[in-house]
């Protein structure tokens, strides 16, 4: 543990070990370590069955900002993984670039990436964001921060089947891709990616319309057909009284909230009887939308182009 406890302090700049490496059980512990370990729900005192090892290994993970309660509950091989493999894990992403702020994030969103096999899961990943999205070396923290997932997915059976599909669909700027929609990638195609272009050609539009529509606005291929699309067509086409054509020229409307853009800015834009084309509606900041409101069509506002 001695040069665990090191390495951790050197490379992770932590404050001093807060582990003796000579301490032999909990009772030698630092104050500060053994506070953490007792507020810790999971590591009461009663548990006195809880070797050392592993007080440490949840130690080091508290210290680098990790919930280990909600990792331990959604990755269980945390419990038998040893505190040299973790340590490996963050040197390996340290190396692609990854920075001791981002893995709490990391981690947090996706804790099975601490027991990954580095060779078999984690480098085939990079090897996809760099040669498959043309992804230079010094952006992959940029897009893993984007999209942590990319980690635990598997380059075979998720990331190229789903990178494929899109580009059949027309994404041809690969590495924009990466940048800006990378959970696309981490979505299943027959599952999410396909019944939500269906359901845009269910509603009247052509599939040439709602292909174009999605290159437009990727993120329509990650909204909830039940708790976004539903709710948000319903009101258009009932309340708003729009149609398609509207939606075909500003796929966007999806990606605004109902309750706090699209409803109350049509309730103002009815009251003050203005006529505002769909996407200046929305597109408007409040100052600029007050302004259109008040002055009508007289106002113009360069971000509205």
């Amino acid at each position: 543990m001695k040069a665990i406890a090191s390495a951790l302090h050197s490379s992770l700049c932590l404050s001093p070990p807060l582990i003796p490496p000579s301490n032999p059980n909990f009772d030698q512990l630092t104050p500060k370590s053994k506070s953490i370990l007792v507020n810790n729900p999971l590591y009461t005192q009663t548990h006195s069955n809880i070797s050392l090892q592993f007080k440490e290994k949840i130690l080091c993970l508290e210290i680098l900002g990790i919930d280990s309660g909600k990792a331990l509950a959604l990755n269980p091989s945390l419990h038998s993984t040893s505190l040299d493999s973790i340590h490996a894990i963050i040197l390996y992403l340290q190396s692609k670039g990854i920075q001791q702020k981002d893995l709490p994030k990391i981690f947090g969103m996706c804790p099975l990436i601490l027991t990954s096999n580095i060779k078999t899961e984690l480098n085939p990943v990079f090897n996809f964001i760099s040669f498959d999205l043309g992804v230079p070396d010094h952006n992959f923290r940029k897009v893993i921060n984007k999209c942590p997932r990319l980690l635990v997915s598997s380059v075979n059976d998720q990331l190229k089947p789903a990178l494929s599909y899109l580009k059949r669909l027309g994404f041809k700027n690969l590495e924009g891709l990466a940048y800006n929609d990378p959970i696309l990638l981490v979505s299943n195609v027959e599952k999410t990616l396909i019944p939500k272009l269906e359901y845009l050609i269910e509603l009247g539009f052509s599939r040439k319309e709602a292909v174009s529509m999605v290159l437009r606005c990727p993120a329509l291929f990650t909204f909830s057909i039940e708790n976004n699309y539903n709710p948000k067509i319903e009101y258009f086409l009932e309340e708003m009284k729009g149609n398609l054509e509207e939606l075909r020229e500003f796929p966007q409307y999806f990606a605004f909230s109902l309750e706090k853009r699209i409803k109350p800015r049509h309730l103002e834009v009815l009251e003050s009887g203005s006529k505002i084309p769909l996407s200046t509606m929305l597109k408007a900041t409040d100052e600029e939308f007050n302004e259109l409101i008040t002055h009508g069509n007289k106002v113009e506002f360069c971000s509205m182009s």
